[in-house]
């Protein structure tokens, strides 16, 4: 086993993904070092297509650095996570702990003492239940879904900020004690402290919950936009 003073990460990304290693780049601290993979990926985001990335995770993270120990894995899709739910750890092959976007969020959450939340994606409504569905079965009460309409992540890398922010405003609800922004595709994690300073609360994305997720797990100290940055749970 190859071993050096950098903290490493391992990444599995959807083959169509605009944003997730730019964010990354944003997020992951001096002394760590970001190693990515991507897997097939078809379009729309239906139920089944996510489902389909489950038995890609293993070869996958075989292709990360092989025999290089790795302090974590990261699984680069929010709606599928929710669909993969907790035995995602089993498809990548036990080899360093997993964290993915949802649940991510729900360790957010917890970090954050947060039990109600609002849910904005840019999804169909058919995939935003997927992900808030999985947010009710963990005990956080999705008090609304907002969705955007779209089918394929490609397009929701081309969203612009201004309509990121008309919308997250207006998907927010007064009793939710955070905003969530899903899919790693959306370009949201510049907005985080604009939309914290309109709503008075956090604003989790799923791009910064995953790699605050990772770094925390690893106990490895970092910054980054937003109240959950702030958080640790160690």
């Amino acid at each position: 086993m190859w071993d050096d003073d950098l903290h490493r990460f391992g990444l599995v990304a959807l083959a169509t993904d605009l944003t997730i290693e730019g964010d990354a780049a944003r997020l992951m601290p001096q002394g760590t070092r970001l190693h990515v993979t991507r897997i097939a990926f078809e379009n729309p985001t239906t139920r089944e297509n996510l489902l389909a990335t489950g038995p890609r995770l293993r070869a996958a993270v075989d292709l990360l650095v092989p025999g290089v120990g790795l302090k974590g894995i990261g699984f680069g899709c929010t709606s599928a996570s929710a669909v993969l739910g907790d035995g995602i750890g089993a498809l990548t092959g036990n080899r360093a702990p997993v964290a993915t976007p949802a649940g991510a969020a729900l360790r957010g959450f917890r970090a954050l003492g947060v039990a109600r939340v609002a849910l904005m994606t840019p999804y169909l409504a058919a995939t935003t239940d997927l992900v808030g569905d999985h947010f009710q079965a963990s005990g956080i009460e999705v008090l609304r879904r907002s969705s955007m309409g779209h089918a394929d992540d490609r397009d929701m890398a081309m969203l612009g900020a201004a309509e990121i922010v008309e919308m997250a405003e207006a998907s927010d609800h007064p009793d939710a004690q955070a905003l969530f922004l899903s899919c790693t595709a959306l370009p949201a994690l510049d907005l985080i402290d604009e939309l914290e300073a309109r709503l008075g609360k956090p604003v989790l994305t799923a791009n910064q919950a995953l790699f605050w997720a990772m770094l925390d797990e690893a106990r490895i100290p970092a910054t980054g936009p937003g109240a959950l940055f702030g958080t640790r749970t160690w």
